[in-house]
């Protein structure tokens, strides 16, 4: 899988030499991501976890079973935000996509894009045919994504997250197929 350039961005596969990098992504937005991301913040909250983490990432990635990608600053290489495509069925040819974007970064259209990119990814290298994307109707950023993305509302699941320390949450889902 090759790297996405942009201007203002890059996408990348999770590598090897992104576990300070990713530690530093999570800790610096934890308060913003842990609600829907918990596990991978209780992954990554040191640098010695984080590399674990990027292991297990990097062998799932080439074993075809999740694809973790990270989106970069060209400059600076900072981790700016997170794109998985994961819950993969391929006996149906399906598959979700989650994303997280830094705080700082929101609203700029980088996760949009790297949706759309991901989405198109998906399709064409994995032979999908149906994205999901699962948001809470308090998220408005992301469901403008979804939105943005030409995935559409299909149906709210009851009862479908639970985030650290809440009941659980009805969640939307948004549903992207494949126009071969």
């Amino acid at each position: 899988m090759n790297s996405f350039q942009l201007p203002d961005f890059e996408i990348n596969p999770i590598s090897e030499r992104d576990g300070w990098r990713l530690c530093d992504f999570v800790c610096a937005n934890a308060d913003h991501i842990k609600r829907y991301f918990p596990k991978t913040v209780a992954a990554n909250l040191n640098p010695t976890l984080s590399n674990i983490f990027v292991l297990e990432k990097i062998a799932e990635f080439l074993a075809g079973k999740e694809y973790l990608f990270t989106l970069k600053e060209p400059e600076n290489r900072k981790i700016i935000g997170l794109i998985f495509l994961k819950e993969l069925k391929k006996e149906t040819q399906e598959a979700e996509i989650a994303y997280c974007i830094a705080y700082t970064h929101k609203n700029k259209g980088f996760a949009t894009l790297a949706v759309k990119m991901i989405s198109e990814w998906g399709f064409k290298q994995q032979d999908i045919n149906q994205l999901r994307i699962i948001v809470h109707k308090s998220n408005p950023s992301s469901i403008k994504v979804a939105e943005n993305c030409g995935y559409i509302w299909k149906e709210t699941l009851l009862k479908e997250h639970t985030p650290p320390n809440e009941d659980p949450l009805d969640m939307e889902l948004y549903i992207l197929e494949n126009e071969r």
